[in-house]
């Protein structure tokens, strides 16, 4: 070819092809918007693939010069103006999609446009790679850019994409203000997939929403399995049920609560008592990515305006992901959108007009401000041990019998997600036989509880009290009977129970629950303490209110380290932390009991709060002899002789915890005689005289 002649730069054919109104706005960008043409050859623009799309064939050995860029942009100027005169529409699914929308949400004639626009850009790689030519645009340029591109009024654009237009306050479109960025970038539309689906076929609204707000699914529980908050639910229901009636808005609902509490179960449970649909806003996209709380805020501002005028409630799981940041305080705060979004936040928060469930497992992440915008704020816990025996009952139905069903209602810590996530794997099994069910189940749940950082629930627990306890073994000094009629007439008092490890203070106070017909709620110090300021203390309090209602006996084990002194405290949250447990002290109308090996070093004021203190010592001979009977018996064994009870007689320092150290000892390495289990309990006796330590096996 000879270089010397001019290139020819020609349509490919003389047909009239089909031109597309992505092809005009590609064109206005490449034509009317760059001023110069170096845009031909940067990075951002497949050339060759530009050709086959505008149907544009240039005949040339290789581009370059500027002989070469006159004649190209010459016949991007023809194929504009012809584009230009044929005023191409955008494709028919999109225009009657946005149609759609326009009436449903309330957009502008603007508003539809730069919608239409920011879909094509989202869908289009070409149309996308032309914009980039442009550059990265400020926000003010993006506006100017958008009103040149689609013949609109700039005044007109700007207030489109106006925080307050109906673009962004519907969540489908918003201007990114995070400084200069690609037209893409800058145009954020609420989803990917919603813009494909916007531009491919004609779909309803639940279609468009599915991966951002879809249908709940239904509940297992039901509001007879939350009576220990019925009495607030009962309120926030009738004000549900006028709020849906007469179209109020800004009405929130906060529900917090450790994981597996039933906090969805809950609100499905309410949705379907007010008879109205429930939507909840996604957590994750069709493919099973996460989505951002960015989006699900987006999400979550499109479902108000397409079920705000259907009886409907919105749940909004996870909040935890959408508020951090907005809190100076928060150990989630981003200092750069603290400010503009918690505004934006409190704004739609006042505005919304489907009543909305919002749920979170750390409340700790939301700001004061937002919790006093809440209409109803409750915290859901752990239900009260009947709750959870008959949620246990009916979620494991036929895998458990009835003494299992007891056994685990004990825990205080096991959640009603965990019993039915468990009762699911099981079942999906096949029908094992019922002992090894009960063990699947069991197991499952142990497994749980541990990851969890609880005490897997055991068997039996070792805790639990022996089905042979006597009051009379325990060494107190006082009638244990005139105690317990006393606390079952008042209903009410603060026991302390201090002396040696193993004199029996715990079995003691589980005694004493079953005696007045009460769970024992039995909760170690270690269970209520974290790394994290604030939480010993709201740990404190939640164990306080669990117990309050369950209407059972609080027992906390080890209580000295919540009751030391306050004037030998080396740090603030020491002090907090003793305030906090006095407090909840004074306030509880129930029974609690502490016990404690460490009497020395209490706070004064601990110490005037305790209605009753009690000494336990060491079992006195009679005491020991009584109990060493019993276990005889229960083991098999013959009644100690003169010998051996003399040798009893001798073991000043012998507990009933020695007694139950021992009986674990049998299991695995059983008594061959009355003597093997005295010389046991000697040995675990001569461990606590000082400076004597036995090496070895002990029997």
């Amino acid at each position: 070819m000879d270089m010397n002649l001019p290139r020819e730069i020609t349509f490919e054919n003389q047909r009239q092809p089909v031109r597309s109104v992505v092809q005009l706005w590609a064109l206005r960008m490449l034509v009317g918007m760059q001023g110069q043409h170096s845009h031909l050859y940067s990075r951002h623009l497949d050339l060759e693939r530009l050709q086959a799309w505008l149907d544009l064939s240039i005949v040339t050995d290789e581009l370059g010069g500027e002989a070469d860029k006159k004649q190209v942009h010459a016949a991007l100027e023809r194929l504009h103006r012809e584009l230009e005169q044929q005023a191409p529409a955008v494709p028919v699914e999109l225009a009657r999609n946005v149609g759609r929308l326009r009436e449903l949400v309330g957009l502008s004639e603007v508003d539809s446009r730069l919608l239409e626009f920011a879909t094509l850009l989202h869908t289009d790689a070409l149309l996308e790679s032309v914009a980039n030519t442009l550059g990265d645009l400020s926000t003010r340029a993006t506006s100017t850019c958008l009103a040149q591109l689609l013949k609109l009024p700039l005044v007109e654009v700007r207030e489109s994409l106006g925080a307050r237009g109906a673009l962004a306050r519907s969540g489908l479109l918003t201007l990114s203000r995070g400084g200069q960025e690609t037209l893409k970038d800058k145009l954020d539309i609420v989803s990917n997939q919603f813009a494909e689906k916007l531009v491919h076929s004609e779909i309803d609204v639940m279609q468009l929403m599915r991966d951002m707000v879809s249908p709940s699914s239904p509940g297992h529980l039901t509001l007879a399995d939350f009576a220990h908050v019925r009495p607030t639910v009962d309120v926030l229901g009738t004000y549900l049920q006028g709020a849906l009636a007469t179209g109020r808005t800004g009405v929130n609902v906060l529900i917090y609560g450790q994981p597996g509490v039933g906090k969805n179960q809950l609100v499905k449970a309410i949705a379907q008592s007010l008879g109205v649909d429930l939507f909840e806003v996604a957590s994750e996209d069709e493919d099973g990515d996460p989505i951002s709380g960015n989006r699900r805020l987006r999400a979550y501002r499109a479902s108000q305006n397409f079920f705000g005028c259907q009886q409907s409630l919105i749940l909004f799981d996870e909040v935890e992901d959408v508020f951090h940041g907005t809190s100076e305080d928060s150990p989630f705060a981003g200092r750069t959108t603290h400010h503009v979004r918690k505004a934006w936040i409190n704004r739609m928060l006042e505005g919304n007009a489907v009543p909305t469930f919002w749920l979170t497992n750390l409340v700790e992440c939301l700001d004061a401000a937002f919790i006093r915008r809440f209409d109803v704020v409750l915290e859901l816990t752990v239900p009260p041990r009947r709750q959870r025996e008959q949620i246990i009952r009916e979620a494991c139905q036929g895998l458990l019998d009835e003494p299992a069903v007891a056994r685990m209602a004990e825990s205080q810590v096991l959640t009603p997600g965990v019993v039915t996530r468990a009762a699911a794997v099981v079942r999906s099994l096949g029908e094992p036989p019922a002992a090894g069910a009960t063990a699947a189940v069991q197991r499952l749940i142990d497994n749980t509880l541990r990851a969890q950082g609880h005490e897997a629930m055991g068997v039996s627990g070792p805790e639990a009290l022996a089905s042979f306890y006597d009051p009379q073994v325990a060494n107190t000094g006082a009638d244990l009977q005139r105690i317990a009629a006393g606390l079952a007439r008042t209903g009410e008092g603060r026991l302390c129970f201090y002396g040696p490890p193993g004199t029996g203070k715990t079995a003691c106070a589980r005694w004493l629950a079953r005696e007045l017909g009460r769970p024992a709620m039995v909760v170690r110090a270690s269970d209520l303490m974290s790394k994290w300021v604030g939480d010993n203390e709201r740990n404190i309090a939640r164990v306080f209110r669990q117990a309050q209602d369950d209407g059972a006996v609080l027992v906390i084990d080890e209580v000295d380290s919540f009751l030391q002194n306050r004037r030998e405290a080396r740090q603030n949250w020491e002090v907090t932390l003793v305030n906090e447990m006095l407090t909840q002290m004074e306030s509880h109308s129930g029974i609690f009991i502490a016990s404690t090996n460490l009497m020395d070093g209490f706070d004064p004021a601990a110490l005037r709060r305790f209605d009753l203190k009690l000494r336990f010592d060491a079992l006195r001979p009679e005491q020991a002899l009584a109990l060493c009977l019993q276990h005889c018996a229960a083991l098999g064994l013959p009644e100690p002789d003169t010998a051996s009870r003399q040798r009893l007689e001798a073991l000043k320092q012998l507990t009933p915890g020695d007694f139950t150290a021992v009986v674990r000892q049998h299991r695995f390495s059983p008594f061959g005689s009355v003597i093997d289990l005295v010389a046991a309990l000697e040995g675990e006796c001569a461990l606590k005289q000082p400076g004597r330590h036995p090496i070895g096996f002990v029997h």
